[in-house]
């Protein structure tokens, strides 16, 4: 199939899109990896798309002392070939290497993956386990939000009308860290069927339980072992062959995080 028929916005600044995004038939289009196939099925029907990918305002990235700032139109290649700054242990780089395959992170940027919110993208386990917030503009003034409340389901975000997902600030864990990170995919590339991450730092725990047809499992301080993610993957509605899988999987990223 083909695209039902649509009109393309063409703007050259932030508020250009801004004011195009005012149609609330209009949709954003980034890289286009999940967008376009949806389009093409026609599971969804926009009147409008409005391209961003090459806005200077979103494709910048920057770093301090405390943190690491992505704009949402930097590519999970981008990331993955040490182009832009990195957390202590190529953390991001090591992430979105995993991602699909080389030509969806060619064209695949992590603001587009945040805002998709597909259960199963690394990004978002990974970011809400990293206590990563994004940046948003809209007609109002900009806002920030952690993660894990931009996240409010399955393909559902707190975007609203005319906002845009400007950029992701991702705090640096300190130097005795200890993170892990891992997922099980039937093969190299596909989507994950299991997935966790872990972060210990100090007196921070974060697990994140991600993959579970649902916005991602966050587990905070005691709760954040292993033995609370078997208690809460058994109120998640998991058939158990899928919630035996996770709690390996929540092991491994623990002996990760351990070793």
């Amino acid at each position: 199939m083909k695209p039902a028929p649509f009109t393309l916005a063409l703007p050259k600044t932030l508020p250009e899109a801004q004011d195009a995004l005012r149609d609330p038939d209009a949709r954003i289009i980034a890289g286009g990896q999940s967008l376009g196939a949806m389009l093409n099925l026609r599971l969804t029907q926009p009147a409008r798309l409005v391209p961003i990918a090459n806005l200077p305002e979103l494709s910048g990235a920057a770093a301090d002392a405390t943190a690491v700032t992505i704009g949402a139109t930097v590519t999970h290649a981008a990331i993955a070939d040490g182009r832009t700054p990195d957390l202590e242990g190529a953390i991001l780089a090591e992430v979105a290497g995993n991602i699909a395959y080389r030509a969806v992170r060619n064209r695949g940027t992590i603001g587009g993956s945040v805002c998709h919110a597909d259960p199963a993208a690394d990004w978002l386990t990974v970011l809400i386990a990293l206590g990563a917030s994004v940046v948003i503009s809209s007609n109002n003034a900009p806002r920030a939000l952690a993660v894990q409340d931009f996240i409010t389901g399955a393909f559902r975000t707190a975007l609203g009308p005319g906002d845009i997902l400007h950029s992701i600030r991702i705090p640096r864990p300190s130097p005795t860290a200890h993170w892990g990170y891992i997922k099980a995919c039937r093969k190299p590339g596909e989507f994950a069927h299991a997935m966790a991450a872990v972060l210990i730092d100090g007196e921070t725990r974060r697990l994140v339980i991600g993959a579970t047809g649902g916005k991602p499992v966050l587990l905070t301080g005691a709760n954040a072992a292993p033995e609370a993610a078997h208690a809460a993957l058994a109120d998640s509605g998991l058939d158990a062959i899928t919630s035996h899988m996770q709690c390996v999987i929540v092991r491994r990223a623990f002996e990760r995080a351990t070793a």
